[in-house]
């Protein structure tokens, strides 16, 4: 291994020995399958303009950061190019490095590495070992490639398909009885959330034979519950993995929210309802479900996510089809509860 006081170092990634730890497992979603060995190195000593003429002489294969390194290849700092080509040429790169920087390990998770690199404005994050040597680094291309994925698997997701092909046109090419098979699961879930909605109508029809207006609400509240929860899976299935909030926190916020979203609406249906049906009772029943589906609908989208994260799901599974009925169901069984007791 070279000196740290020489004043240079070869580009080049420098061999392993047999000192050298095994190789960590890497998994198809982690760091260390983007990460790339060949990056620039150098030492706290050189100066800048060593670097460039290093860089000129043998260019490496990612290019996006110059990794300063010391004793064992222990990252010490990194420089990014572009700040690399604006700074004196003869200033010493322990002058100019970045120190405190975002790092990862080979086993973690690809989604984490693109959140770093997007919260640190960087375009490219350096892969590290235990012992803090430099293993490689995720190059931008990687981290582009990184995002399209997370969010292609998002959308089906979102969706109800349980696997995703690596490209879209894939999804849409493959043979109808694979198709089939990735889409179904969840919408099996959905039939049976269906079957339970029927029997809680069932429930509740003396209500409805008494009151045949109840049932001209029902698609209304049950779809304003629908883009309600879909709004908070949105923000949720990506914030969860991201925040470092207590979930009460998360959860009170959501909720409030949700609160507020039901009393816009249902100040607005309130006086609308009571117009035009003459049914003030109704019109009272239906404005209180509104808000109570609002407080509901963004508890589940939360909930929901969090829950399936804990157990080791994606949380992205908590949304599409499974939170659409329970919401659904809620909201119904919510909505006739009122109306029993206040039209009734």
């Amino acid at each position: 291994m070279s000196n740290p006081s020489a004043t240079a170092m070869p580009v080049a990634t420098p061999p392993r020995t047999e000192q050298d730890p095994p190789a960590p497992p890497r998994h198809n979603e982690s760091a260390g399958r983007h990460a790339v060995a060949d990056v620039p190195r150098a030492t706290p000593g050189q100066t800048v303009a060593e670097v460039l003429t290093q860089l000129i002489a043998r260019p490496s294969k990612c290019m996006d950061l110059v990794c300063v390194v010391g004793t064992d290849d222990r990252l010490l700092g990194i420089v990014p190019l572009g700040a690399l080509l604006t700074l004196p040429r003869d200033m010493r790169l322990d002058q100019a490095v970045t120190a405190h920087f975002p790092k990862v390990h080979p086993e973690t998770d690809q989604e984490r590495v693109a959140s770093l690199a997007l919260h640190h404005e960087l375009s490219a994050i350096p892969v590290t070992d235990t012992q803090g040597r430099l293993v490689g680094v995720v190059p931008a291309s990687a981290l582009l490639h990184i995002l399209r994925r997370e969010h292609v698997e998002d959308i089906h997701r979102f969706a109800g398909i349980t696997r995703e092909g690596l490209h879209a046109r894939e999804a849409m090419e493959e043979p109808p009885m694979r198709r089939l098979r990735h889409r179904l699961p969840w919408l099996l879930v959905g039939l049976l959330g269906s079957v339970l909605a029927t029997f809680i109508v069932a429930r509740f029809e003396h209500t409805l034979a008494l009151h045949p207006s109840i049932a001209f609400f029902v698609p209304g509240l049950v779809y304003l519950a629908d883009a309600i929860g879909t709004q908070t899976e949105a923000v949720a299935v990506r914030g969860l993995s991201l925040s470092h909030a207590r979930l009460s926190t998360l959860i009170g916020g959501e909720m409030r929210t949700g609160l507020l979203i039901g009393l816009v609406l249902a100040g607005l249906t309130l006086p609308a309802v009571g117009l035009a049906f003459g049914d003030w009772p109704l019109a009272f029943a239906v404005a209180a479900a509104l808000v109570a589906a609002g407080g509901i609908a963004t508890t589940i989208g939360l909930v929901l996510p969090w829950v399936l994260s804990r157990l080791g799901s994606d949380p992205a599974y908590g949304s599409g089809p499974l939170a659409t009925i329970v919401q659904d169901l809620l909201s119904l069984l919510t909505y006739f509860v009122v109306v029993s007791a206040v039209v009734l």
